[in-house]
């Protein structure tokens, strides 16, 4: 059966119905790729992806996305760009999702200590559409405290979702740093044993928010970094996601299951190998950003290159010095190139993860 059959719907997902995506996901041993999107051309093509392969997909817009969704030409100076963007993006997804027909998850990425005035932002947004429409605007939002003391994370993360699980919003935190650099975070020259998270700090996390509601997932370190290197120069344990789950599994009483929501980031360049581990270990969904970002660009680039006679001018070209080049330049043309690979990009995170036919 797959997850229509199961009673999960089409279009934006919030509350239970995000709770049992994840479950399915966790016992049918297969991961759901969150692609980050910057315009409503970036977002389109992974849905249309996601129709294609007849499987479920997760939109992530990261603050920087979101201030680059209202518009690069807007102040940010508190925020405000980036909330906008954010709220832009949600309401585009949930417009369109339903058309495609897949069930989505409306996601935002990354909120460092720095960045709580844009979370804040969009939480309030939850909770004005929440009174209106009995749910929230996104599906779930990503808290990375990562940087702070771990009391502080875990406080924090319990303040927030105390808010948000009566909204139906789902909470990702992180614990343990995700190494490189990704929206002006810079963890570049973290200390090596920062990259990978220890049992008892996910027991610590999973005691306190599991008081609150279920619908919470952590992204553990196992020597992720953002970004994508030279093989060897990154090393990845995804085995030991296997040693939470079973850490965890044993303090709560239920030995030999896997209790813990798990998020693999920095999961550009991974080995097929290693996303298979880490699904095995429990993660259910898999940050994809600068794979898919190289993809939009190489089908612009290509069709640039290929048609570069024809953009110089807008009359003439090799077919003669009368004839237009309109439907060259027009930027649905050449935009619409970056989507198709972008789209096609995104059907191979998913088939490595095993979200293929889902529906």
């Amino acid at each position: 059966m797959g997850l229509l059959a199961e009673g999960i719907p089409t279009g934006v997902l919030t509350g239970e119905n995000v709770v049992k995506l994840f479950e399915y996901a966790r016992k049918n041993k297969f991961a759901i790729p969150a692609i980050n999107c910057t315009s409503s051309s970036t977002v389109n093509a992974v849905l249309e992806a996601a129709r294609d392969i007849k499987s479920p997909i997760i939109i992530q817009v990261s603050q920087g996305g979101s201030a680059y969704f209202a518009g690069k030409g807007l102040s940010n100076g508190n925020q405000e760009a980036s909330i906008l963007g954010a709220i832009a993006a949600a309401h585009h997804v949930r417009t369109v999702a339903k058309a495609y027909g897949v069930p989505v998850v409306m996601h935002s990425d990354h909120c460092a200590h720095k960045l709580l005035p844009w979370f804040d932002g969009m939480l309030a947004a939850d909770e004005a559409y929440f009174k209106e429409h009995g749910e929230p605007l996104f599906s779930s939002h990503m808290l990375d405290l990562s940087e702070e003391p771990k009391e502080e994370n875990i406080a924090t993360c319990v303040k927030y979702f105390k808010r948000m699980a009566p909204l139906g919003v789902w909470l990702e935190m992180e614990i343990g740093i995700t190494g490189g650099e990704e929206d002006g975070v810079d963890n570049t020259g973290v200390d090596n044993a920062s990259l990978y998270t220890q049992p008892e700090d996910i027991f610590e996390v999973h005691d306190a928010l599991s008081k609150i509601g279920p619908g919470f997932s952590i992204a553990a370190a196992f020597g992720n970094v953002h970004g994508v290197y030279k093989p060897g120069n990154v090393k990845l344990r995804p085995e030991i996601l296997g040693n939470h789950q079973n850490h965890v599994a044993e303090k709560i009483g239920k030995k030999g299951e896997q209790p813990l929501f798990l998020v693999f980031h920095g999961g550009s360049g991974s080995t097929k190998e290693e996303i298979k581990t880490a699904v095995d270990n429990g993660v259910v969904k898999m940050n994809v950003d600068t794979d898919t970002q190289f993809a939009y660009m190489a089908g612009i680039r290509d069709f640039m290159e290929k048609k570069k006679d024809y953009l110089k001018t807008q009359v003439g070209n090799p077919e003669g010095e009368d004839k237009p080049n309109k439907k060259f330049y027009d930027p649905r043309v050449w935009v619409r190139e970056g989507e198709k690979t972008l789209s096609e990009r995104v059907k191979e995170a998913c088939r490595d993860l095993g979200n293929v036919d889902r529906l």
